[in-house]
């Protein structure tokens, strides 16, 4: 069953263990919440039966820049939050997001950890990763999937939670939009939004030598069980680094992208797609990330 079509209530298994330091640090950021889970678990989606406020975006031009202003309040429906798994708030934003016209592919491929994947053409980031570690410890190498279920996230339906800042962001795909926008699996997927170096973002689908083609991840979990001193456990979905890139596996490369022709580039470009499996929403960038998507330190 797909991503997008598991949108299921189920019961949240974790096991955490609560640091000591309860205080903020030195520049004002929470302490990490120290996890030990090691096991994926069916997500607890929070349904989607809110409205945040009113959606104010604006897509222009201005030079060789597309310049995208938003207040990043979707104007589909939302889950409530705060909720048990996610305690902030949804608030208005002050975006001014820019990105090249033409944007370039560059020789090697840039990691988005330290910033922004891209923007929906509603305004709303898209941020896939999750800032949970095993243990709570960023060094540990091991980062928790934001989809894996092992940590309490607070997600909606649109895969989406909020930051401290406010900032609803979206983790997966992001339903409430896509149906907005129309997109069906027997089409051409409409535009989705535009990446931090400027290549356009679509859904799942394209249109490939004249007919409706499913674009799928080239990501595979690892077989077996994982090594070295971190968490043990079978290779299941719960880090990211249960997953490897395993080229010619699916259509797509290793930051979801393909050469496709769609109606907004009938001559082609290098796009990004949001898929049913993992990476979900890419993790890196073909291209040259603007520096206006690295993301911002809650104050």
């Amino acid at each position: 069953m797909t991503l997008l079509e598991n949108v299921k209530l189920g019961v949240l298994a974790v096991a955490i263990v609560m640091g000591a330091a309860a205080s903020s640090d030195a520049q004002g950021r929470p302490p990490m919440r120290q996890h030990t889970a090691t096991e994926s678990e069916p997500l607890s989606l929070v349904k989607a039966t809110k409205t945040a406020g009113r959606n104010k975006v604006s897509i222009s031009q201005k030079g060789s820049k597309r310049v995208i202003t938003a207040n990043g309040i979707p104007a589909h429906k939302v889950g409530r939050f705060p909720n048990s798994g996610n305690p902030n708030r949804i608030k208005a934003q002050s975006y001014t997001f820019t990105m090249p016209l033409t944007p370039q592919k560059t020789v090697l491929s840039t990691q988005s950890r330290m910033s922004i994947f891209g923007v929906g053409v509603n305004g709303v980031p898209f941020d896939p990763g999750a800032a949970e570690f095993w243990r709570g410890n960023p060094r540990s190498g091991w980062q928790y999937e934001a989809l894996g279920g092992a940590v309490p996230l607070g997600l909606d339906a649109n895969y989406a939670h909020v930051q401290p800042t406010g900032a609803y962001h979206y983790h997966g795909l992001p339903v409430g939009l896509m149906q907005q926008l129309g997109w069906s699996r027997q089409a051409e997927s409409p535009l989705i939004g535009f990446a931090a170096d400027g290549f356009p973002i679509y859904a799942i689908t394209a249109t490939v030598n004249g007919r409706v083609t499913q674009m799928t991840s080239s990501y595979r979990l690892k077989s077996g069980n994982r090594t070295g001193n971190g968490p043990t456990g079978r290779n299941d979905g719960t880090f990211v680094q249960d997953y490897r890139y395993v080229a010619g596996a699916g259509t797509l490369d290793e930051c979801n992208g393909a050469f496709v022709k769609t109606a907004d580039y009938p001559q082609g470009t290098y796009a990004y797609f949001l898929t049913d499996s993992f990476p979900v929403i890419p993790r890196c960038h073909k291209g040259t990330p603007d520096p206006s998507f690295q993301k911002r330190r809650p104050r």
